[in-house]
């Protein structure tokens, strides 16, 4: 039994796939290097293959300054939560640059959360930030939203990549007030 156990080791180390997850060494890159270049150069690849792209209307820079505020809110923005029976309050905050990120995003995706999840969201912006409510009606969505928190619930609705797509190609539900 022993004399086969190298032979073993080794061939599993020859093999790439399992020698990538034991190195974490992808035998080719994958990722951009950066998350926010790495979602801009996706777009800028499916709008060069898309022959009805409109050069005129494409605006990179709105994604840009999407994927900054989405950094910002996800890594600088604070939360206080208040929860009144079936309803939860996330008072979102921060300071300076996050601040405006927290009122583009919360305001811009509320209604896009609402649509897509069948609860009633509404948002205001707030002096540092911005208020969002979420309301429910079962006991099992209460503590899907207390579980998801903020953060989780902003993944809901317009699927990510088809929203970033629109915003590139110019259509920025964004502007749209």
């Amino acid at each position: 039994m022993i004399k086969y156990s190298i032979p073993i080791i080794v061939t599993l180390f020859a093999n790439p796939v399992f020698a990538q997850h034991v190195h974490g060494m992808p035998n080719h890159p994958v990722e951009a290097g950066q998350s926010a270049f790495a979602a801009i150069s996706e777009i800028v690849q499916i709008l060069s293959k898309d022959p009805k792209t409109d050069w005129e209307k494409v605006n990179i820079q709105a994604l840009r300054d999407h994927l900054r505020d989405m950094e910002l809110v996800t890594t600088e923005a604070s939360v206080d939560i208040r929860v009144d029976g079936n309803s939860a309050e996330f008072t979102v905050f921060g300071a300076g640059d996050v601040a405006q990120a927290v009122q583009r995003m919360t305001l811009a995706h509320a209604p896009m959360l609402q649509a897509s999840s069948g609860w009633l969201v509404t948002a205001e912006p707030s002096k540092d930030g911005a208020i969002m409510r979420i309301a429910v009606k079962s006991e099992e969505d209460r503590a899907r939203v207390l579980g998801l928190g903020f953060f989780g619930t902003m993944t809901i609705g317009a699927h990510h990549q088809a929203h970033h797509l629109e915003i590139a190609s110019g259509n920025d539900p964004h502007h749209h007030h």
